[in-house]
């Protein structure tokens, strides 16, 4: 969603990292550009005149850190300004002391609000509550059978005694669905209200009368994010009729300009607390106004990438691996590669994950075009094998290839290709984890040296390289085993810097009998 803003920002920064320091009118120019990308991202007016008059007040004042660079020093500013816009601070939900917590949904039709109560309501699950949906949107054909069966791929409760489809009043429904969860003892109860296409008084009384009879804890105004600049007319009128205490953005993974998003929190003073960024039920977490802002800034989003690997990946299974890849390279299988690869599944979309590191900005379409079925074809691939191969993978020839493409459906060359790239990461792996970094990379600090560099061939070089003639081959193995026996500078060339010199030495110099016999 905020592609162009992160490129525009980019190619703005990018302009300032020749300079020593910055003049009035490089800050000018630099204001100018974050100005338009901010207007074409679609941001609220008055939000972008804050932005930018905070942004210019800090960059020609005296805080200038002397270990960053103008754009480093600009960078810090805009990402600061940026976390204020977008909320501060990351809010969390508010409970209640005692009895059930209520939160109820507000917003237009079409925001995707049942959607969303489904997504919260896994969500809290995996925080140990025990959710319970209320459907109160009884004016929406099959609203509430709709509502049903996102509690049920949700894997939450579900309270909805009317039939909806005109029928029924939410507001009875809304004041039933209180004591029906301490009966139950559901400790969260989310409200789904009723929306319109457009906002009229109806539909504020109605969400106001439901509020005035749940109490709740949380009003949650469900904002599509989508939208554009009607979405802060939209989100002032709800601030109005009912007063909401939280904006939860939807579609947060659609191609739209985003303006929205970075518009509202601004403008209502709510902060922005979840967002939804897909259409699995767990494509939905908590809002971090930082973290969102490193995104937008191509500097990825790290943390929230680790938050999602331990979710998925088990302690103990980590350890396990960790172990077998201590081991030695074969001591990782082909299983063990399949089965890595079905836990990063599980985490998301490949391409979404690899958004999330530092960087990958620059790469946005190669990402983009990453097919997550390409992991399934490489299961496929692995699955037709037998066991033996899986764990030996050295024994696939030809003829094995051609069997394991005819059972997975695919070409020949993708099966060498998948065991190729196999063998490469089995190696980089087990360095890594023996402490020796990966190969060819120079060491980290805390993380062990660098892998073995690859000695770069001199020029001279070229010319020795092993014959394709067995018995010539045979020669060469002869004369390189004799010239190690003799120690550094046998095999040198007269004149060179370790060899014998021009002219020190005869030229048809023999080895001794006793290491011709040895050998």
């Amino acid at each position: 969603m905020f592609d162009t803003l992160s490129d525009r920002l980019a190619a703005t920064f990018k302009n300032l990292r020749g300079k020593g320091r910055l003049s009035e009118a490089d800050i000018d120019a630099t204001a100018r550009e974050i100005r338009i990308a901010l207007l074409e991202a679609d941001v609220a007016l008055p939000v972008v005149r804050a932005f930018i008059k905070q942004v210019k007040d800090r960059a020609l004042g005296s805080e200038v850190s002397g270990a960053l660079n103008p754009a480093q020093q600009i960078i810090k500013i805009v990402n600061e300004e940026l976390i204020n816009i977008l909320g501060g601070e990351t809010r969390r939900l508010r409970y209640a002391k005692t009895g059930p917590t209520v939160i109820m949904l507000a917003g237009l039709q079409g925001a995707g609000k049942t959607t969303l109560a489904g997504k919260l309501g896994h969500w809290l699950k995996k925080q140990k509550h025990t959710p319970l949906l209320v459907a109160c949107d009884l004016q929406r054909p099959n609203a509430v059978n709709q509502l049903n069966i996102v509690a049920e791929r949700a894997g939450v409760a579900f309270y909805g005694p009317q039939p909806g489809n005109g029928v029924g009043d939410p507001v009875q429904v809304a004041r039933d669905s209180i004591e029906y969860a301490k009966q139950k003892q559901y400790d969260v109860v989310i409200v789904d209200t009723a929306g319109r296409l457009g906002i009229d008084a109806e539909l504020m009384q109605q969400a106001a009368d439901i509020r005035a009879a749940v109490d709740p804890d949380e009003v949650l105004f469900v904002l599509d994010a989508m939208v554009g600049q009607d979405a802060v007319t939209t989100a002032q009128a709800f601030l109005e009729g009912v007063d909401f205490t939280g904006v939860v953005l939807s579609k947060l993974d659609g191609d739209a300009r985003g303006g929205a998003a970075l518009s509202v929190a601004h403008v209502t003073g709510r902060q922005i607390m979840f967002a939804s960024n897909g259409e699995k039920v767990d494509d939905f977490d908590a809002f971090h106004p930082d973290r969102m802002a490193s995104r937008i800034l191509g500097m990825g989003d790290v943390l929230s990438l680790i938050e999602k690997a331990e979710q998925t990946f088990s302690q103990a299974e980590a350890e396990k691996m960790a172990a077998k890849l201590r081991g030695g390279p074969k001591a990782f299988t082909l299983d063990d590669f399949l089965s890595q690869l079905e836990q990063v599944q599980k985490m998301g979309s490949i391409s979404k994950l690899l958004g999330m590191l530092p960087g990958m900005g620059q790469i946005r379409e190669q990402i983009n075009n990453i097919d997550d079925k390409d992991v399934n074809r490489v299961g496929a691939i692995i699955k037709s094998m037998t066991p033996l191969e899986r764990t030996e993978p050295e024994i696939i020839n030809g003829s094995r290839r051609a069997r394991i493409a005819k059972g997975a459906g695919v070409g020949v060359g993708e099966v060498k290709n998948l065991v190729e790239r196999f063998f490469d990461a089995r190696k980089m792996m087990s360095a890594m984890a023996s402490g020796k970094g990966v190969p060819g990379m120079p060491g980290i600090p805390g993380m062990g040296g660098g892998g073995k560099k690859s000695a770069k061939k001199s020029p001279q070089a070229k010319g020795k390289r092993k014959s394709g003639n067995p018995l010539k081959r045979a020669q060469q193995e002869q004369e390189a085993a004799a010239r190690k026996a003799l120690g550094p500078g046998a095999g040198a060339e007269p004149g060179g810097a370790f060899g014998l010199g021009a002219g020190n030495g005869p030229a048809d110099f023999e080895l001794p009998k006793e290491i011709k016999d040895l050998l």
